[in-house]
């Protein structure tokens, strides 16, 4: 049974956590993101009957490091220890973004493809969805990029946008996701594309909470080590709630949607560029849709636009 039996009490329970003692076997068959962490360390299976402090020894990871990150991920401790190291913190940290960049984002493509293409196609909405995911991809790509670079702070608030474009990925598929028209004869049951769609689903979750969990390390962990503090605490993430678009914030996104720069609106709407661009921003926080294309789901599935004009 797992460690981490403390999951819904109100205090943290310190004796709980692992230790450099304990077997990393137990480790690993026991706590869901642990084979996750050490291949990040660039540890392997086949342990046999060795302590963690074994494993990590023999493989040049140093023990206290790797404890800090499975009792963060595990327990969500925050008491994070001073003597960190590091060159070992920020190669597991770099492993990380090369599975991001190299497996888990090029695989989840290929299953959103496979899920969404075959959805009606006199619709525009799987291809917008796509491209919603590859402005997604670019953005965590170049976020990457700065910090193998060691260039933490030039983007220390993108964390939070990265993470809310992934759910608005989500919500864009649950709310806007054309459904398809089965034949009478198998309505009863589940088509293979609906089996797929749920996996897709399930792959953009575990992703949102895998990279929000690399960020709050990198935030709580990486950060204080390098400024030599002790910075502790979560960020908490809140869904806003949608709100009512007014009729001169639709009449902008229809424009936005059919192209037009901020200056060729105010034209358009004779307003001023300066309330155009308060309108966009209430249109998105309304919305919580910051794309384009996110912003053309919607305009298509609320009808403000006829999908041939966009042709």
């Amino acid at each position: 049974m797992s460690k981490k039996n403390c999951t819904f009490a109100p205090e943290f329970d310190a004796s709980a956590m692992y230790k450099s003692t304990d077997k990393i076997c137990d480790l690993m068959a026991h706590e869901e993101d642990a084979i996750q962490i050490i291949s990040r360390f660039g540890l392997e299976m086949g342990v046999g009957e060795q302590t963690i402090a074994e494993v990590c020894e023999a493989h040049d990871v140093h023990t206290p490091t790797f404890l800090a990150i499975v009792n963060y991920k595990v327990f969500h401790q925050r008491a994070i220890p001073e003597d960190i190291d590091l060159p070992t913190l920020q190669r597991y940290l770099r492993n990380a973004h090369t599975y991001f960049l190299d497996f888990r984002l090029p695989r989840l493509r290929r299953a959103l493809v496979e899920a969404i293409i075959p959805a009606d196609p006199t619709t525009k909405i799987p291809g917008l969805i796509l491209r919603c995911y590859d402005e997604f991809v670019d953005e965590i790509r170049t976020h990457i990029e700065h910090e193998n670079e060691g260039r933490y702070d030039e983007h220390e608030h993108d964390d939070q946008r990265i993470t809310d474009k992934l759910t608005e990925i989500k919500n864009l598929i649950i709310k806007y996701y054309p459904s398809q028209e089965e034949q009478s004869s198998i309505s009863n049951h589940q088509s293979p594309i609906t089996y797929l769609l749920i996996g897709v689903m399930s792959d953009l979750w575990h992703t949102e909470l895998d990279f929000a969990d690399h960020c709050a390390i990198e935030d709580d962990i990486l950060r204080p080590a390098l400024s030599q503090e002790n910075v502790h605490g979560h960020r908490r993430h809140i869904m806003p709630q949608t709100e009512e678009l007014s009729e001169r914030e639709k009449d902008v996104l229809i424009q936005v949607v059919k192209g037009l720069s901020n200056k060729e609106i105010a034209d358009v709407l004779c307003i001023s560029m300066h309330t155009v661009i308060s309108h966009r921003k209430n249109i998105a926080r309304k919305l919580n849709i910051h794309s384009t294309a996110g912003l053309t789901i919607y305009a298509i599935v609320n009808k403000l636009v006829d999908l041939n004009s966009l042709e």
